[in-house]
């Protein structure tokens, strides 16, 4: 499966960020691969989430895109 090309604004770093606070705390954060924005309430392996704020089925969860990778 090839990979999902994901916003510039997901790094590495605010990846692990996410995943960290998800692990380690109450958050359920996810990212749209489209506009980059961080949205609560998903799953860490979701997967084609509805964006809040662009409306495309970009969301996947932070864990889910840290295994994705192609940073």
């Amino acid at each position: 499966m090839p990979r999902q090309k994901h916003h510039k604004s997901l790094t590495l770093a605010r990846v692990e960020d996410a995943v960290k606070r998800e692990m380690f705390g109450l958050d359920d954060p996810g990212f749209c691969l489209k506009c980059g924005e961080e949205q609560g309430g998903c799953e860490p392996d979701a997967e084609g989430y509805k964006c809040e704020e662009c409306g495309t089925n970009t969301v996947y969860g932070a864990m889910e895109v840290l295994f994705r990778g192609n940073f």
